[in-house]
């Protein structure tokens, strides 16, 4: 298993296999798919959703020239509209002076400590200069993005008044077992912070003024 815990780590949440040092011929990369998707476990690189069939792969860096363009370390899977809306988007030099740019989630954790959902609303937003540009960027709060987010945790409140009230039940106990099947498909939980409401001192990734 490649996923981590979205919080509490100083390493990345992702962490790649056996291809990481492998370089993809000019036009070629899509050959790097199946590794992708099995590092990845079937999940967009920025949004998390699981879209094992319909991921394409993404350039993380765009602006990298020759065979470091095609480098299996910038190559990410990516959702059709996640791939659509970063595009060839890239921060200028003055800009990541500023500490403003994507987030590597093979370097650095991204959900959990740069990166909240909001508990009400189930918006994802920044509270770094890294963390605000990464969800404006990818888009991470596309309508859809936002409503499976709020199945997921309706469907994680159901399945903890489901095991409180009925314990012992086999039959209401198969209905939680698939309903957490159905919840391991969709976007992972995020760690859960009201958006404005943190205090100044969580604010520790930022470079400069954000």
């Amino acid at each position: 298993m490649h996923w981590k815990v979205m919080s509490n780590l100083k390493k990345g949440r992702i962490e790649r296999g056996r291809s990481r040092k492998a370089f993809y011929l000019q036009g070629k990369h899509r050959q790097a798919l199946p590794d992708l998707l099995r590092d990845f476990e079937g999940r967009c690189a920025y949004s998390m959703q699981l879209r094992e069939t319909e991921l394409q792969v993404d350039h993380f860096n765009p602006t990298l020239t020759g065979k470091w363009r095609n480098q299996y370390l910038n190559l990410f899977p990516a959702t059709a509209h996640c791939n659509r809306f970063k595009w060839d988007t890239w921060p200028s030099p003055a800009d990541r002076k500023l500490g403003i740019r994507f987030l590597n989630c093979c370097e650095e954790v991204d959900y959990g400590e740069q990166i909240f959902e909001d508990p009400v609303t189930h918006r994802v937003f920044g509270v770094t200069p890294a963390g605000r540009y990464h969800v404006r960027h990818c888009d991470l709060n596309d309508d859809l993005y936002v409503a499976e987010r709020r199945d997921r945790a309706e469907i994680r409140k159901l399945v903890l008044e489901t095991n409180a009230i009925v314990k012992k039940q086999d039959a209401c106990l198969a209905v939680v077992k698939k309903l957490v099947e159905i919840k391991q498909r969709m976007i992972p939980d995020i760690a859960e912070r009201r958006e404005g409401e943190l205090p100044l001192d969580e604010i520790s990734y930022s470079v400069g003024s954000p």
